[in-house]
């Protein structure tokens, strides 16, 4: 297990990247994903080890970042997320948003913080089932930072504590999504000093 954040049951999304080769965003809904007239997207709370952490901190939250991007056009931030398509899984897309739209790279937790109902921006005041989503949230532990990334021009990123993130929110669900982002953490962690199991760096 890596580090204090390390969670079980997870794997990597490998995405290979030469020097010189460009990664794009993908364009278009050909792909997309529905069901029941709900839109299908995934999403995640990518997350780090704050520096120079020290080892006895009194929260285990306390000791993290989480990683939220503006959206167009907007001043709010949000959690990288988008179109699950049909020829990838929900954490493949999960953690091709996050490449796309945060530029980070890193280790996905396969257990779901949850599913979540909300509308698309440009249609929050439409009273119709149009651009309504269904979200599949994960916590993503990011162990790679691009400089340069897809969507860099749209979205720029921004780390924050958890505690802060609260508080940049807009939308109730997104709260709910870090409200158990917290509980999984600190259930590995509790794992995690388990006899027999690899020890934590926390």
């Amino acid at each position: 297990m890596r580090g204090c954040c390390s969670l079980s049951g997870i794997r990597e999304l490998v995405i290979t990247q030469s020097m010189s080769s460009v990664v794009l965003a993908r364009t278009g809904r050909h792909r997309q994903r529905y069901q029941d007239h709900f839109r299908l997207v995934a999403g995640c709370i990518p997350y780090k080890q704050k520096a120079n952490t020290e080892n006895h901190s009194d929260d285990l939250i306390d000791c993290l970042e989480v990683l939220m991007i503006s959206s167009p056009n907007r001043v709010d931030l949000v959690f990288p997320k988008g179109g699950w398509e049909n020829d990838e899984t929900v954490h493949d897309a999960a953690c091709r948003e996050a490449l796309e739209e945060a530029g980070v790279r890193g280790i996905i937790n396969e257990k779901s913080l949850g599913i979540w109902t909300f509308r698309s921006k440009n249609r929050q005041n439409s009273c119709s089932l149009e651009g309504t989503c269904k979200g599949y949230m994960f916590a993503l532990e990011v162990t790679e930072e691009l400089q340069c990334w897809p969507e860099q021009a749209s979205h720029e990123r921004k780390w924050v504590s958890v505690r802060d993130a609260f508080k940049l929110c807009r939308y109730e669900w997104m709260r709910d999504a870090l409200n158990s982002f917290i509980q999984l953490i600190r259930q590995n962690y509790v794992t995690s000093k388990a006899p027999g199991h690899p020890a934590s760096s926390l």
